[in-house]
Order: C-alpha cells, then structure tokens, then sequence
C-alpha cells in the first residue's frame, strides 16, 4: 500500500501548470485562525508537507513564516519553487525524507497528508515537531447545498455512459451533514485531540473551467485518457448548454490543529 500510496501522491505532476492555474487555495480566515490556536510568528520553522505549486504555502510565506516544503512531485516542486521565491522547496515524501536533524515549531499538510502512510507519518511528524507544537491539517471538502443546481447530478448519465458503474461518481454531501460528521484525526496518541474550524467558500466556474478542475483531480487522474478526455468535453458541454456556462463548485475548508504530547 506504501507504494501504491507514492504513485497516487504523483498524479498531478504530469498536469503541474492545470494544477496551479484551477486548485483552490484556502479562507485568509483560516490562516488567521492558525496563528491564534499555535501561537507561531515571523521568523519561525514550519514544515509544510506535499505542498503541490504552493496553494497554502503563499498564504504561509505571507505570515512571515519560514517556510521548507516537500513536494514529491518533480514537476510540481520545479513549478513551486518558481512560484514561491525564497521558499525552500525539497523532492521528497514525507516517508523518505531526510530532515537532517531539523525541527519545527509548526507541520502543515494541505489537502496532501492522505496521501502519507498513516503508520509512518503521524512518527515522522512526532519526532520533527519540536516539543510543544503542533500539526495543522488543511482541507477542501466539496458540498452541496439543497436546491441548488449541482453539476453531478446533471451529468450522471455521462459519468454511467463513459464510465458505467464507477462506485466514485456521486454528488457531493450537504454542507450541514459535513459539519455534524467532522473528518478523521488519529494521530495514534501522538497529538493532543485537534481543534476544529470551518470556512465556507465558492469557486464559480465555465465549463470548460470545471472541466479542467476536474482533470487536476486524482478521480479523474486514475481514469484512461481515452475516457476521461470525451467525459470531460461532454461535461464542458452540458455545462454551456444546460447550466448557463457557470457554475459554483462549494467547499468547506477545514482546519484541524493538534499539539504534540509530551
């Protein structure tokens, strides 16, 4: 599974420049919120895991932070270390990383840390984290809300023709149903229970837009090029002609924070 694991963590770096120009990056409000729950300032090491082009690595960078990145992904780190600057961006899992003795007062994985072995990551980040600090996991959950148009439910039957019986398909949960549920944190004991917060968000997009945000996504990814590239221009064009060429993909972003035990 470790393997399997590396390959998926991999698939958006044949789409390096598609990734960066259609991800959404994460609320201000978030961030702001980061620095409240851990305490950390201008000057000080964070650690950010799988941080693809830069998404919330711009965001971080902003606070002041100093910020060294892991990017398995050649392309991408290539593309991240263009984007960002001063960042110090290095080729790596987090599994085969070498920290050389460092340590940080903060590690953030952003929409990334499903892709660590949980067995090997939650160590990993125990024994980098300086005593006292704390892990951030970051993410970007789809919803839906109820009564509005929502692109799955008016492109099943282009999902069931180009790819019939694919168990992903489905339409997104309801935004309320996501807040009650929550997200797993198991940390194996290693993190004090994570403080929670969401952050409601909107990215309007044309068909063609949503066609591309799609292409940037692993479901999408793991499909043959032969059937994802006709799935997707027919969902393009359901888009234009069906739903007036615009339309919202919503999310909650959520921020989990734990302190590290003892």
């Amino acid at each position: 599974m470790g393997s399997e694991r590396h390959n998926l963590g991999r698939v958006f770096n044949d789409v390096a420049e598609l990734y960066d120009r259609v991800r959404p990056g994460y609320p201000d409000e978030l961030f702001a919120d980061l620095v409240a729950l851990t305490g950390v300032g201008a000057g000080e090491a964070v650690l950010e895991v799988g941080c693809g082009t830069g998404q919330a690595t711009r965001s971080l960078t902003r606070l002041g932070l100093a910020v060294i990145a892991l990017e398995p992904g050649p392309a991408l780190a290539a593309l991240a270390r263009e984007r960002l600057g001063d960042v110090t961006v290095e080729e790596s899992a987090f599994e085969d990383w070498d920290d050389r003795g460092r340590r940080f007062r903060l590690l953030v994985a952003a929409s990334s840390w499903h892709w660590v072995d949980p067995v090997v990551g939650w160590a990993r980040a125990y024994g980098v984290v300086e005593p006292d600090g704390f892990v951030a996991l970051l993410s970007n959950v789809v919803v839906r809300r109820p009564g509005e148009p929502e692109v799955y439910a008016e492109t099943a039957d282009l999902h069931e023709r180009f790819v019939p019986g694919h168990p992903g398909w489905g339409h997104p949960p309801v935004e309320e149903d996501v807040r009650r549920t929550g997200q797993a944190w198991d940390s194996a004991g290693l993190f004090a229970p994570a403080v929670v917060r969401w952050y409601p968000s909107v990215q309007w997009l044309s068909g063609e837009g949503f066609a591309d945000l799609l292409r940037s996504t692993s479901l999408y990814r793991a499909l043959d090029g032969d059937v994802r590239e006709p799935l997707l221009d027919a969902i393009a064009e359901r888009i234009r002609t069906r739903m007036g060429d615009r339309v919202a993909r919503r999310y909650l972003s959520l921020l989990q924070v734990g302190r590290r035990r003892g």
